[in-house]
């Protein structure tokens, strides 16, 4: 028992009796001043230790106690810089990060010495090439036209965008940088759901505008759509195409509220809420409660923005509600002219810790679903789809329009290019780096010129590594990818084309009898257009 009350308080009773014992000999040993200073200090807080009542570590152990927090407050960044290895994806590797750095400052993205990959590791995935490569061509053509036979101004979007980050979570700077690379490079920003800022509006790049739940930018007082503000703010040829949020990666199902300390003067008139009260982002819709209500509001901002494209975005979760959506387009006749599909690896904001790693379905499995569904109803040719979710390399587009998608969107990738070192601070208003806060001194340090010429770089050099790859492989264009092309390992001594990995349903499948993939077939006959309940569920009420 003396031992351990011995390793317990010896620090502390030291710092005590040498503050003590030294203080008659101050007046005679002026260099003792400063030992004393510091063991007085020490003193001081293992005093305050002992008397302290949160913490019990620090009161049975004090002085020495806070050791364990200052370590566990250092430990992310010494794992990252130290110990974290190469190919470690929390959530994003070190040699991820490093591929976007370098591309973003037009430095060379080349390894040496071969991969430090595991190729015969389950999982490993690759694109096979051809013995006789194409021609490389200019990555600048590698662009999609978004626009259904309904609407009346197709955009020639870039295959690879910037997906959804609101001002509100990242600082003006970071959404000047951002949207004049954009301008710059001659392809998308997508504004996230808290609007329009004048920030957007500075460099006049090409915007899609994400309207989440609450309407951010065209709302009444009281939360609910005004169709006379969105239509003047859809009027802004500056704006190519507008995107409802149904739901997203990070948190599917989950509503926000971004509390009233943190809304300031311009994010109130962005918004277009309340200065001084919690602004809530709700977890669904008050426009549209079934599948066809869904669409007549996707008609309804198709007419008001005067004919431009106008989709939604969404991270599966049940796959009957999607068929639900896709039997009201047969059924009204009124098709979106655009899908993206998130994934629940995405996500550039905090959310709950059960959201972020046990709700919704990964964004592969979500684009393949999404795809076949189209395809099997002959709608695919008339509905354009964008991917997002963890892409930052041509192959991660590579991969994802080999499957179904016409175009790739990346969050953290251009956060990456303005300077984001995933300290994964974001909520807390203290990014050190001054992409996600809204700290005037903080965001300063973020330059916007030459931010906005990394992220111009970062997307050029991404799209000639694909042309690269695509020339590899025998292709001249990203829509000449199919799953034949890709390949993954299935177990140390077998692999698989992506052909032979996935179920694909064939033109018009859905449409008549038998339907051969048993899993789409049950989902097709839970699908209703008139609700999102499951019809087995209707039918037992």
């Amino acid at each position: 028992m003396s031992v351990s009350l011995l390793s317990r308080y010896a620090c502390f009773v030291g710092c005590v009796l040498f503050t003590l014992g030294s203080l008659p000999f101050l007046a005679s040993e002026p260099g003792l001043w400063p030992l004393t200073l510091i063991s007085g200090v020490l003193s001081l807080v293992g005093i305050n230790d002992l008397r302290q009542t949160q913490h019990a570590v620090r009161r049975n152990y004090p002085l020495l106690g806070n050791i364990r927090y200052l370590v566990e407050f250092i430990r992310p960044e010494v794992r990252q810089y130290l110990l974290e290895g190469d190919d470690e994806q929390l959530p994003f590797s070190r040699a991820q990060r490093s591929l976007v750095y370098a591309r973003a400052k037009n430095e060379s993205a080349e390894k040496a010495f071969g991969t430090l990959s595991d190729v015969y590791q389950p999982g490993f995935e690759f694109i096979g090439h051809s013995m006789l490569p194409a021609e490389h061509v200019d990555p600048a053509g590698f662009r999609v036209v978004v626009g259904g036979p309904q609407c009346r101004q197709p955009y020639s979007a870039s295959i690879f965008n910037i997906s959804a980050m609101s001002f509100g979570a990242l600082s003006a700077n970071a959404i000047r940088a951002l949207n004049q690379g954009a301008a710059l490079g001659g392809f998308a920003h997508d504004t996230g759901e808290g609007s329009i800022s004048p920030y957007h509006r500075e460099h006049r790049g090409d915007l899609i505008w994400e309207l989440g739940s609450g309407y951010f930018g065209c709302r009444t007082a009281d939360g609910r759509f005004d169709p006379q503000r969105f239509a003047l703010q859809a009027g802004d040829p500056q704006v190519k195409m507008i995107e409802i949020k149904l739901s997203q990666g990070a948190k599917p199902g989950h509503g926000g509220i971004l509390p009233r300390h943190k809304v300031t003067p311009e994010i109130a008139a962005t918004r277009g809420v309340a200065q001084g009260e919690d602004c809530v982002s709700p977890a669904r819709h008050r426009e549209f409660a079934t599948p066809i209500e869904l669409l007549q509001f996707i008609a309804r901002l198709r007419e008001l923005s005067a004919g431009k494209p106008v989709g939604f975005k969404f991270c599966l979760g049940h796959p009957w509600e999607f068929m639900a959506i896709a039997k009201a387009m047969l059924e009204t006749g009124i098709l979106p002219d655009f899908i993206v599909v998130d994934g629940k690896e995405g996500g550039t904001g905090a959310a709950p810790r059960e959201f972020t790693d046990h709700i919704g379905v990964p964004m592969r499995e979500g684009l393949l679903f999404v795809h076949n569904t189209l395809v099997g109803l002959n709608l695919r040719d008339k509905i354009r789809l964008g991917a997002s979710g963890k892409i930052v390399s041509a192959f991660d587009i590579a991969s994802v329009l080999a499957i179904g998608a016409d175009w790739a969107n990346s969050a953290r990738g251009f956060m990456f290019a303005i300077g984001c070192i995933q300290s994964q601070s974001c909520h807390t208003n203290k990014c050190p780096t001054g992409v996600a806060t809204q700290d005037p001194l903080r965001q300063r340090a973020l330059v916007v010129a030459d931010k906005a010429a990394r992220v111009h770089n970062f997307h050029r050099s991404t799209l000639k590594a694909l042309a690269e790859m695509l020339a590899a492989a025998g292709l001249k264009h990203p829509a000449q990818l199919e799953p034949r092309h890709l390949v993954r390992r299935i177990s140390t001594t077998e692999i698989k084309l992506f052909s032979q990995l996935h179920v694909f349903l064939k033109p018009g499948e859905l449409l008549g009898e038998p339907i051969e993939g048993e899993f789409y077939a049950r989902m097709w006959k839970m699908a209703r257009a008139d609700s999102f309940e499951p019809a087995a569920l209707a039918a037992e009420a």
